[in-house]
């Protein structure tokens, strides 16, 4: 009886493992990360989670951290849902990515609305982030930390400057917004995640692609290209690719341990801040040294994307989306 108890004990002791730590006692707990982009490659969407993982980890309150990039634990596009039901813990995606099931979301990738990195970190604290907020808390998750990319237009033909220079192309717009302003300067549309514009340039299923600075060096398109449009002074894409947590995964933790989840998160997104903006210069020297060109749009070429844009993405987003007119105001309010 006493062998029979003791073996019993020990089951159960390697069931469930306790971990002490200053004066209290944490289940420990496994919160798995998914992105859709490279790991270990110093993409800086990658290295944001390994700085969140090396900070909880290294505080000792009993959380073990597993990321699985690319897509290798869910697909881009099935990680919003993934973490919504509860199979997913953390994530980053492009939140123009869950715009289907709110459109709401496709301010978070509108051309010209973010004039520039620090516009973008203004836009944070602004009422206008405070309602694309409040629809991501209503889906049962929270936001964890702030990030925006710049980027421009990758393509296999013509550099493109000006709306004509993108007639007749095939061309991936990154969300709806963007699809919106290309279809109306003449341009074919065809939607897919950013980890697909490499093969789908190999194959020539498109001929020019709108997507992220760092994607267009993690994915390494420059080895299909011959003209980048950079974003220089007259950026024209902005996106917002936040980092979410299941409300329930949350709701686990102690309180010792989502204070260092927060901490922890704080210093990802300061990290992604500075990193983002050298991202810029950084991408157009590996073009360049790929031998491919590298362009900038003047004041008037991108205001003439602006005034396609105005008659197309902003006015379907203001005339169709709930509260999308509020939205495009609170932004454009933020100097």
């Amino acid at each position: 009886m006493i062998k029979k108890n003791t073996l019993l004990s020990t089951s159960l002791l390697a069931g469930i493992f306790f971990c002490w730590v200053s004066g209290e006692i944490f289940a420990q707990t496994t919160l798995r990360i998914s992105h859709q982009w490279p790991g270990g490659t110093g993409d800086v969407r990658d290295e944001m989670f390994r700085i969140m993982a090396r900070e909880i980890e290294a505080a000792e309150v009993d959380i073990v951290v597993r990321i699985y990039p690319a897509q290798s634990l869910f697909k881009a596009g099935d990680q919003w849902s993934a973490l919504i039901r509860g199979r997913l813990d953390i994530t980053g995606l492009p939140l123009d990515y869950a715009s289907g099931r709110h459109p709401q979301f496709n301010a978070t990738l509108m051309p010209g609305l973010v004039k520039s990195h620090d516009h973008a970190r203004r836009l944070n604290s602004s009422l206008f982030m405070n309602s694309i907020r409040e629809i991501i808390e209503d889906e049962g998750l929270i936001v964890l930390a702030d990030a925006w990319l710049s980027g421009g237009f990758v393509s296999t033909e013509n550099c493109i400057l000006w709306p004509n220079d993108i007639q007749g192309l095939v061309t991936r717009g990154a969300g709806p917004a963007f699809e919106r302003m290309l279809a109306g300067a003449g341009a074919s549309i065809a939607s897919m995640p950013s980890s697909e514009i490499y093969t789908a340039m190999q194959t020539g299923v498109l001929d020019a692609a709108n997507t992220s600075s760092a994607s267009l060096v993690t994915f390494r398109l420059y080895e299909h290209a011959q003209c980048l449009t950079a974003p220089g002074e007259h950026a024209l894409w902005f996106m917002y690719q936040p980092v979410l947590m299941a409300q329930r995964s949350w709701n686990k933790l102690q309180p010792q341990q989502q204070s260092v989840l927060r901490r922890a998160s704080k210093l990802a997104e300061d990290y992604f801040f500075q990193e983002s903006k050298k991202l810029d210069a950084e991408m157009e020297k590996v073009y360049q040294d790929a031998g491919v060109r590298v362009v900038h749009m003047n004041a008037e070429q991108a205001q003439a994307w602006k005034e396609i844009a105005t008659e197309s993405s902003y006015r379907v987003f203001t005339e169709e989306v709930p509260g999308g007119a509020e939205l495009i105001d609170q932004a454009l309010a933020v100097d």
